[in-house]
């Protein structure tokens, strides 16, 4: 079956959007790893992982859900219905994200928690605007509003680093600025109000939906403490100072991230439609093909960035091995592009009670097993533990989304998946108005 063209060209203009921002996030980086010692660094550092871990639940409990249910709806009643609860509940996570995120920071010793508060939940608000106008196939809204968050960040936070004092601090609010830009610049050209409601007609739509989505939020939950738990455990036990090499290497695999987020806001829209339409084995090859593709380029990526390690210097790193650092980091990030189109066909089905207990496992293994590298060894080689967590998900997530997949492929032959005791998660129906 051959890549469809369509969704290449709206990738194409997709991760141009994300390449723009891939490419600021880079090079800021870069300048603040050269400019702040290790324990600055590894307070920004924390402050971008808290923002994954906002972008992680603001994923999970609206911008998925509301490109799932708008992909579903039949009408534009439906989908603007939809959109204005998922907008509020989007607001709301944002704002908590925010003040979790000050206060975090000002126990780690950071007198910068509220500008990195700031900058957190403007990020997560952007994030679900972002996904929300890709349900509504408005890509090239998205790649406007990206060119103007990454202009604006770049003025300002060259500014920041050239200009200030508190470096560290400035920079927080620059991010938060150049997010708040990119989100007015949505707001402006959107052809349509953008609205918000706090009224009992929104309440009940979300509240309805709180069945499914409460495992979504368990799912992002879990997803956090085994995607994160090498960030917390390592910054918690041995400092964020300790954690600054790992988090040097780390940040240089962030475009994979934006890359993966692409193809899913990409994909999750058309896959769902497919579903709709009962066209399960689409789904399920182009599933395994974006796979491939994103499986190489994991790999590809990672090697690149093995040739480069040696060329940088900064007094960050602590004269950690850079090399061996980023062999495991690329063994973290290769399982992560692997499994994203399995979890991407499991939450179509509505089955987060899966995705929920594949990470839950997940974290329960790198939880473990970095501890233990940390009692005995050096921080770094707690990466090892994060990679076998990371394969554990890849492993399972496959395995789940093939069993679903055969029976609803195969009707009279159905079954059971290991776990075939759990009832099965509620799909999710098509809500019509």
């Amino acid at each position: 079956m051959k890549l469809p063209l369509h969704l290449v060209r709206r990738l194409v203009l997709m991760i141009g959007g994300e390449a723009m921002q891939s490419g600021f996030h880079f090079a800021l980086n870069i300048a603040l790893l050269h400019m702040l010692s290790a324990q600055g660094y590894g307070l920004f550092a924390i402050a971008m992982v808290m923002g994954g871990v906002g972008l992680s639940y603001i994923r999970s409990l609206t911008a998925v859900p509301a490109s799932i249910w708008m992909g579903k709806s039949t009408n534009s009643a439906g989908v603007d219905a939809h959109d204005v609860a998922f907008g509020t509940a989007a607001l709301v996570v944002a704002l908590l994200m925010a003040v979790g995120t000050a206060v975090l920071m000002h126990l780690l010793g950071d007198p910068s928690g509220i500008a990195a508060g700031c900058f957190v939940g403007a990020w997560s608000l952007r994030s679900h605007m972002r996904t929300a106008f890709f349900a509504r196939r408005q890509q090239v809204i998205v790649s406007v509003s990206d060119a103007a968050f990454t202009i604006a960040g770049t003025v300002f936070a060259g500014l920041a680093i050239w200009y200030a004092e508190a470096a560290l601090q400035t920079v927080f609010y620059a991010l938060a600025a150049a997010n708040v830009i990119g989100i007015l610049v949505l707001a402006r050209l959107a052809r349509r109000t953008l609205r918000i409601s706090f009224r009992m007609p929104t309440r009940r739509r979300y509240t309805k939906l709180w069945r499914q989505l409460c495992w979504s939020a368990f799912s992002a939950t879990t997803t956090n403490i085994q995607g994160q738990c090498l960030a917390l455990l390592v910054a918690g036990i041995a400092g964020p100072a300790a954690y600054a090499p790992l988090a040097a290497v780390i940040v240089l695999f962030a475009p994979l991230r934006i890359i993966s987020l692409a193809f899913v806001n990409m994909t999750q829209p058309e896959l769902a439609k497919l579903m709709r339409h009962n066209e399960t084995r689409r789904v399920w090859s182009q599933a395994k093909i974006w796979s491939v593709v994103m499986g190489l380029g994991g790999l590809a990526y990672g090697c690149a960035i093995l040739f480069v390690l040696p060329m940088i210097k900064s007094q960050a790193l602590q004269d950690a091995s850079v090399g061996f650092i980023g062999l495991f980091v690329t063994a973290n990030f290769i399982p992560i592009m692997l499994y994203i189109m399995p979890r991407i066909v499991l939450e179509i089905f509505g089955d987060f009670r899966i995705v929920a207990f594949i990470t839950m496992g997940g974290a329960i293994v790198g939880l473990a097993l970095i501890a233990i590298l940390l009692a005995v060894a050096s921080p770094p080689w707690a990466l090892l533990g994060s990679a076998v967590s990371e394969t554990f998900v890849l492993a399972a997530s496959w395995y789940f989304a093939h069993h679903r997949m055969w029976n609803i492929e195969h009707p009279d032959q159905q079954r059971n998946s290991r776990l075939g005791s759990w009832r099965r998660a509620v799909t999710f129906a098509a809500v019509k108005r």
